[in-house]
């Protein structure tokens, strides 16, 4: 499913996001707009990232279509509170209501956008002239990552780092921050602060010491 703005150019780098955990506290299922709150560092990281050029996605798993437990009507909301809280727009808004176990039967199936397949990332790419290769996909879970290297982004993980045994080496973060507004500051640093192409410009995950 998608909502995006109109008259969006490009091609642009993107910040690809996921919702839970990473832009907004995690509340399973929670579509309630007073329960929405930013994470510590959303604001700064994302006020930062629009400033230098890059568009602004939200790509979200959101299983409790096809478990019945809301409908899509009810994730336009919470995206206008959350441009509330962040105090701008932002670019699109994909979300795959996908589940192979959900109770509605047009959902209840495997898809190519419920992450870690880059289904969201290309078609948000597709229909926004997004440029795949200078964009990054930031999430606070293994599954983001490997979504985002799919696609052939750079990708930046929120938390603990990895273990180097729970992931393919070809799915391992190009970065880990603790919150969004470490990762702004690293991917703006990588980036020379325009999202232009440098010579740390590289989709492929960094190595790791």
């Amino acid at each position: 499913m998608t909502i995006a703005n109109v008259g969006t150019r490009g091609p642009r780098p993107a910040i690809f996001l996921d919702k839970d955990g990473t832009l907004i506290d995690d509340v399973p299922y929670n579509v309630d707009p007073a329960r929405v709150c930013l994470t510590r560092g959303a604001r700064e990281g994302v006020t930062a990232l629009q400033a230098a050029g890059y568009a602004l996605v939200v790509v979200t798993n959101q299983s409790g279509v096809a478990r019945g437990l809301f409908g899509g009507e009810a994730l336009l909301i919470v995206r206008a509170r959350i441009e509330a809280l962040l105090g701008r727009r932002l670019d699109g808004f994909y979300w795959c209501p996908h589940y192979p176990a959900g109770v509605v039967r047009e959902y209840a199936i495997a898809c190519g956008c419920r992450k870690p397949q880059p289904g969201l990332l290309t078609r948000a790419a597709g229909e926004l002239g997004l440029d795949l290769a200078r964009s990054w996909m930031v999430g606070d879970i293994l599954s983001d990552v490997e979504a985002g290297c799919r696609a052939g982004c750079r990708t930046a993980l929120l938390g603990q780092p990895p273990d180097p045994l729970s992931l393919a080496p070809q799915y391992m973060p190009t970065l880990v921050a603790g919150d969004l507004a470490e990762a702004a500051r690293r991917i703006l640093g990588a980036t020379g602060k325009s999202g232009e192409r440098s010579a740390l410009d590289d989709p492929r995950p960094a190595p790791r010491a």
